[in-house]
């Protein structure tokens, strides 16, 4: 298979990440791009895109959720609301970090809390709604945890890839066409605050466990109209609070290995570097932060050689960086949503 070169970096686009799993066949990967395209779409819209009954795409999701491959959750970007997102690396010494990825993991503040760095780090990502709490969580709780050796906080300032973007949508076989076919209408941005009540955090507390649970559903358990739940979904996505994202087993695309990556990056060309890492069909996120380094990503590969090859080839045609530092996860002990 030839392959073409990518815009933004200039290396060769592999044309997968990797040997496709054979517990995966092309209609499941299909059906994951369809669905991160739109998470909602009815499956008889996804069935005439791919071809197939509605039966088969509602049997296939059925399947792939129950098994834990593919599930449409619903996003919450706190930062749409003023909170401060973190990046936290926390040492520890070895007996320590999974007892310490395990009660950061039951914080509801966290996601992608993950041991790194050979099982003596444990990264997470820590939402805080104000300054005291980040000081709280910073400098008094955390370091105050028995064997925790150090911190280090980056604070995200600006995401290049991520949340609503997903890797899904980079390796997905799907054609232009099935896209655009696809592809929900773009929604009105409006401007001005957005407030939550108890009914907006039950509404988004379910939507986190099931994306694409039905008005009816959603109507029940906040005691709202399905009219008003529609509504106010709508409201919420608008304001960019609310996101459909994709949680799925990138075995299915052919990847077995999550790297994190700390760069340095002279400020000048900051923005360049971030924009064209966001490019990367390596890349699952990709932020500047504040912090010993100031740009962060999210690398899933095939395994360590194509890591190697992507490290020494998309990494290296980066603009201006002068550090680079990767972190292999060994494990995730949480991810964006609850199980």
């Amino acid at each position: 298979m030839t392959q073409k070169p990518d815009r933004l970096c200039g290396y060769p686009t592999p044309p997968s990440l990797g040997a496709v799993e054979s517990d995966y066949d092309d209609l499941d990967r299909r059906l994951a791009h369809a669905l991160q395209i739109d998470g909602r779409a009815p499956f008889s819209t996804i069935a005439e895109v791919l071809g197939v009954s509605d039966r088969t795409v509602a049997r296939r999701y059925a399947r792939l959720r129950a098994a834990g491959a593919v599930r449409v959750v619903g996003g919450f970007d706190s930062t749409a609301l003023g909170a401060i997102q973190w990046f936290l690396r926390v040492r520890c010494a070895p007996a320590a970090s999974l007892p310490v990825a395990e009660a950061l993991a039951r914080r509801p503040d966290t996601s992608w809390v993950s041991l790194s760095s050979g099982g003596t780090e444990v990264t997470c990502v820590v939402r805080t709604e104000s300054e005291a709490d980040s000081e709280s969580l910073l400098l008094a709780k955390l370091p105050r945890t028995p064997r925790v050796e150090g911190v280090t906080a980056h604070s995200v300032l600006h995401a290049f890839y991520g949340g609503p973007d997903n890797l899904v949508g980079k390796l997905g076989s799907l054609d232009a066409d099935a896209v655009e076919r696809l592809r929900p209408p773009p929604m009105a941005r409006p401007s001005g605050p957005v407030r939550l009540d108890d009914g907006d955090r039950t509404l988004l507390a379910l939507l986190a466990a099931d994306g694409r649970a039905g008005f009816e559903e959603l109507a029940e358990a906040t005691g709202w109209s399905p009219t008003t739940v529609r509504r106010r979904m709508t409201e919420l996505r608008e304001h960019g609070v609310l996101y459909l994202d994709l949680d799925v087993d990138w075995r299915m695309f052919g990847a077995h290995a999550r790297t994190l990556l700390w760069l340095s990056v002279a400020p000048a060309h900051l923005e360049e570097a971030g924009h064209a890492l966001a490019g990367h069909p390596e890349i699952a996120f990709a932020a500047a932060t504040t912090g010993p380094t100031n740009l962060y990503a999210s690398v899933v590969c095939a395994g360590q050689r194509e890591l190697y090859r992507y490290l020494t080839t998309g990494v290296a045609g980066l603009p201006s960086i002068t550090h680079v530092e990767t972190a292999p996860v060994i494990r995730t002990i949480k991810k964006a949503a609850p199980n």
